[in-house]
């Protein structure tokens, strides 16, 4: 039942309108009157009408007062204005406050009922079109996680999108999205596992990493993608994924590989979704689990072609990483799909020649004489079987040569740090994150992973046992020496009892049991 309350200065009216309407009938309930504005004011406050039947005319506070300081607090309370002839022409004023419903004194308990079911009957169509608002705008809300997923999987694969499209979707998701500059965060599950456990992943890193704009499963590459505002303190953030990876490998006992991109705007998104990938390629080399930049690897720039721009882009990567066994498996679906098309041969070998000048683009400049001198034999072949095995001959031997370059510039980096290793043993404070954030300028873990790669130990297992070799040339040089001085002279900072433990795990002896032999 609605409430109302009927307000007007003059006792027979207020009396007979109580007394005539039926009130039960229209759907509504008499809570109260009042004589004048201010008293029913008093009375709104105390009983929360829905409607508030009222003379226009009052003594203390009128019915247009009486609208106006109602609509102030109690907005949806609605009005039924009573007025004269004279009166009407003002009464109109409370238009401003949403009134519609006006009567003419006098009127009988048959108008008063059709202006209550008229206003009722407006508000129950203001109530349905506010669920209705409601309910849509909760669907949207629920469905606005997906939706901006899908925004972050075609802006990164649709090289149409642009500003314009940023400030819609500015709107849609009530976030700035232009001049914002963001990095993108690829992460992958090793090892066998379910597609869920990307999910669980994604709800992690949302809950660790500072800044989450949005993030997305990539099926294709089994990858999870992270869209990020750009922090000040990049340290704080490397610091924030290691933790993401932590806290997943002790739930499911699964590593997983990060990929950072570079700071960017966020119109860049598509160039830094293919620098990103570069970077998770070198998974391969390194082994998974690994956290990576662009600084931490040199990447070629490789600028693309036109044409069939993504399966290019694509070939360009897997070649680029070395990886012999996928460029074999990219080349025999794209032959597989020449054979299934059945084409023109004029045509199928335009596409397999275009294929070859992605390939030539790839060798060095001073490299390219003699897989240039190769087209006339090329062109030549009229098989597509003569064609496909050319071109997996040739892929096979560049993404060989990029295999071997890659593998030269980690023996480069870990020759740097044997190096640094011979110069500065005798210094107590030699560490792994010193080398790599104070000499090489270079992520810890992944120069790490590296090191044992291509030495088969861990940094501080090498250095120790570098420096134990360093002392035992010593004892024998020098015949008689204290431990403790050993200790001091081989960057042990005067520590006897470490360095004495050491000793004896390299050689097998303590030092005075070496000395004496």
């Amino acid at each position: 039942m609605y409430k109302v309350l009927l307000v007007d200065d003059e006792r027979m009216i207020l009396e007979g309108i109580s007394s005539v309407v039926d009130w039960h009938g229209s759907g509504t309930e008499l809570v109260g009157t009042a004589r004048n504005g201010l008293e029913a004011y008093e009375r709104i406050a105390e009983k929360r009408p829905d409607i508030v039947i009222s003379d226009i005319s009052m003594p203390g506070l009128d019915g247009i007062g009486l609208v106006a300081k109602t609509y102030e607090q109690f907005p949806d309370v609605r009005f039924i204005m009573l007025s004269g002839y004279k009166d009407f022409d003002y009464a109109r004023r409370a238009m401003q406050y949403g009134v519609k419903h006006y009567l003419v004194k006098p009127c009988n308990e048959q108008q008063i009922q059709e202006a209550i079911a008229e206003l009722l009957s407006e508000r129950a169509a203001e109530q349905e079109r506010e669920l209705f608002v409601s309910s849509m705008r909760d669907q949207f809300t629920r469905m606005l996680p997906q939706v901006k997923e899908q925004f972050l999987k075609e802006f990164i694969s649709n090289k149409m999108y642009g500003s314009r499209d940023l400030a819609y979707y500015e709107g849609l998701f009530h976030m700035q999205l232009t001049e914002r500059t963001v990095r993108i965060v690829l992460m992958r599950v090793e090892e066998s596992h379910e597609y869920e456990h990307l999910f669980a992943l994604k709800n992690i890193a949302e809950d660790v990493v500072e800044g989450v704009l949005m993030g997305t499963t990539i099926q294709l590459q089994d990858e999870l993608l992270l869209l990020i505002d750009d922090p000040a303190d990049t340290a704080r953030l490397i610091k924030e994924l290691n933790e993401v990876k932590d806290v997943f490998g002790s739930f499911y006992k699964l590593d997983v590989t990060v990929a950072l991109s570079e700071p960017d705007a966020l119109e860049q998104l598509r160039r830094m979704y293919r620098d990103a990938q570069q970077v998770m390629n070198h998974r391969f080399y390194i082994g998974g689990g690994s956290l990576m930049t662009r600084q931490d690897i040199a990447l070629h720039d490789c600028r693309m072609g036109s044409g069939f721009e993504l399966d290019e882009e694509q070939f360009t990567l897997i070649i680029k990483s070395g990886q012999v066994e996928q460029v074999e498996t990219e080349i025999g679906r794209l032959f597989a799909t020449l054979s299934e098309l059945r084409l023109d041969m004029a045509v199928t070998r335009s596409y397999v020649l275009q294929l070859y000048a992605v390939m030539l683009r790839l060798y060095p400049e001073e490299e390219r004489s003699l897989p240039t001198a190769q087209l006339a034999e090329l062109s030549q072949l009229d098989t597509l079987t003569g064609l496909h095995d050319f071109i997996r001959h040739a892929a096979i031997e560049l993404t060989g040569s990029y295999y071997k370059s890659n593998i030269n510039r980690q023996s480069s980096v870990v020759n740097k740090m044997l190096q640094i290793i011979e110069e500065n043993y005798t210094n107590a404070e030699l560490s792994l994150n010193g080398v790599a954030n104070q000499m090489l300028y270079m992520n810890p873990d992944y120069l790490g992973k590296i090191f044992k790669k291509v030495t088969g130990d861990n940094f501080s297992h090498y250095v120790n046992r570098y420096r134990i070799e360093r002392a035992t040339e010593h004892i024998r040089r020098s015949g008689d020496v204290k431990v403790f001085e050993l200790a001091e002279l081989f960057g042990f900072g005067g520590n006897s009892q470490y360095f004495s433990q050491v000793f004896k795990k390299v050689t097998g002896m303590t030092p005075t049991e070496y000395r004496r032999g």
